[in-house]
């Protein structure tokens, strides 16, 4: 403000100076012209005074050349002039001033010289004997008069303009002094203009105002942080900008924040995890959003409920759920029911059909060995998931059977394909052994297993047609096994629980198999204290990496 007032004296103290400057050049260049025309008018009757006593002698007497002097005849012609040859000039009957005084007695005129820039004043006189005298004086133009002076007029410029500065700033200092000494919170003890006097009496009634507003804000503040403060969920407030409004301990302690830093902070500096983040951005599009987190052996369930205010989405409200326990048990429920209904009960089903049928009497005996070979299967399965199981509670305990040995993992590699390789033919999927001998030391069944259920599984979920290369190979790290190959893949999203017991990333069951094998994969892997990797895609396939500690001395 004190800039604003400033800039403002300071421009009308120029724009009067100017003003002043330009009127007074204007006066005074008119109180000159009028004494250069008077002058002139004397100079004029002097020299014509002359010419009538004493002739034509007394224009060469030394009169001053100061100004021009020329006598013209009554038809016009040039008799004499002080500054030109008369007899190469010009007739000036029709000159203004010379026409004026033969019509007249005396005539005046000026002109403008645009090259010169200034004027020239004319003066004519009628003599007795009918000749005219003129007399003419320059008159420099305003502007050139004012570019004479100019260094004078600077200075009066630089000077004025430099008190114009000094008395803007003093005087807008002192019309903003009362201003800021305005106390916003007690405004009645000012002693400033008279015309302050509306606005300091809005500024008590607002500060009264505001002053409610607070209190009923903060019993208010008090009351909510005393309820959500008690909760076990979390409870979070965010703004459209993802900002956090409030929130309570139980959600940073459900989330694993920290406590915001800042206020004002963004939501996502409490959780970046996939799930919070579509949850919250959901929510903040102006849909109501449900989520679960999974992280380690938690699981969290976000509520978020977007806010509106007057047909707009001004933020959200999240609730933050511990359904960990809940969802484990569901979880083991499904699973357990899943596992037994199908691994148990579809073998045993068809166990029991065709016993019946055979008992009954309904098979031919030429049909009882099919039959037979059916049972047969269906208890080898059977048989197969209690085995598979054995192992798993072996490797849990750590008392799996067997000494440790050094094996030779191409060879090992190689017997197994051979095993397999009816169920390859069968299913057209080419099988390769690729690499070098590789020695690691382990429990030689151990390692059969690993090997065995890796290469078993890349053949069952494979496609038609398709390949599985076994490499082995050794490096620094220990010898390593790869196998690869171009089934279905499996999703991002299941590769951290295939290792899991039962849990199946093909629902169908399609492939067959006890779900076992890759759980009997990562505990024989652990036992042996080697190291697992996956990398797999849906729909281009798998690769599993066993790579063994090495071989020492």
């Amino acid at each position: 403000m004190t800039k604003r007032i400033f800039r403002s004296i300071l421009a009308v103290s120029l724009t009067v100076l100017l003003a002043s400057l330009i009127l007074i050049v204007g006066v005074l260049h008119g109180y000159f012209q009028e004494r250069v025309k008077v002058e002139l008018e004397s100079r004029t009757a002097y020299i014509a005074h002359g010419i009538e006593n004493e002739g034509m002698d007394y224009l060469t007497s030394g009169l001053p050349a100061d100004c021009r002097i020329t006598l013209v005849d009554r038809d016009g012609a040039v008799i004499y002039d002080n500054w030109e040859d008369a007899s190469k000039m010009e007739n000036h009957a029709q000159r203004e001033e010379i026409h004026e005084a033969m019509m007249l007695g005396k005539g005046h005129a000026a002109r403008y010289s645009e090259t010169l820039a200034q004027k020239t004043l004319y003066y004519a006189l009628r003599l007795e004997d009918g000749s005219v005298l003129r007399v003419s004086d320059t008159q420099y133009s305003v502007w050139l008069l004012v570019l004479q002076a100019l260094q004078p007029v600077a200075l009066v410029l630089l000077l004025a303009f430099v008190l114009a500065m000094a008395l803007a700033a003093r005087v807008s200092k002192q019309l903003v002094m009362p201003i800021n000494a305005i106390d916003l919170n007690d405004p009645e003890g000012v002693e400033g203009y008279e015309e302050l006097t509306p606005l300091l009496s809005k500024i008590r009634s607002q500060n009264r105002q505001i002053q409610r507003q607070v209190m009923d804000l903060k019993r208010r503040q008090e009351e909510f942080a005393a309820i959500t403060e008690n909760m076990n969920e979390g409870f979070l407030v965010i703004d459209q900008e993802t900002r956090v409004l409030s929130y309570n301990s139980s959600a940073l302690k459900l989330l694993h924040g920290e406590r915001p830093a800042e206020e004002g902070e963004s939501v996502f500096s409490l959780n970046r995890e996939a799930g919070f983040r579509r949850a919250v951005e959901e929510a903040l599009s102006g849909r109501r959003s449900e989520q679960l987190l999974e992280k380690d052996d938690e699981c969290r369930q976000i509520m978020a409920n977007p806010v509106e205010q007057n047909g707009t989405v001004a933020g959200a409200v999240l609730v933050v759920l511990d359904v960990t326990e809940k969802e484990q048990r569901e979880s083991l429920r499904r699973e357990f029911t899943a596992n037994v209904s199908h691994e148990l009960k579809t073998p045993l089903t068809s166990i029991l059909g065709t016993a019946e049928i055979m008992q009954n009497g309904l098979v031919k005996p030429e049909d009882i060995p099919h039959f037979a070979g059916n049972i047969h299967r269906e208890a080898g399965r059977l048989i197969g998931l209690v085995n598979d199981i054995i192992k798993l509670s072996r490797l849990d305990e750590g008392g799996a059977a067997g000494s440790w040995e050094t094996v030779e993992l191409y060879g090992l590699s190689g017997r197994i394909l051979e095993q397999l390789a009816p169920a390859a033919e069968k299913k057209q999927v080419t099988m390769e052994l690729k690499g070098e001998s590789a020695a690691a030391k382990g429990v030689p069944q151990i390692m059969e297993e690993i090997l065995y259920n890796l290469c078993d599984n890349a053949v069952a979920y494979n496609r038609e047609g398709g390949r599985v290369t076994v490499t082995v190979e050794s490096t620094p790290d220990g010898s390593r096994v790869t196998v690869s190959d171009t089934g279905i893949g499996i999703p991002q999203e299941m590769q951290g629980r295939v290792f899991e017991r039962f849990y199946r990333a093909d629902k169908s069951h399609s492939a067959g198999g006890t779900g076992l094998g890759l759980s009997i994969v990562k505990h024989g892997v652990a036992y042996l204290g080697a190291r697992l990797e996956l990398k797999s895609q849906p729909g281009k396939g798998s690769t599993f990496t066993v790579t063994f500690p090495p071989v020492r001395a």
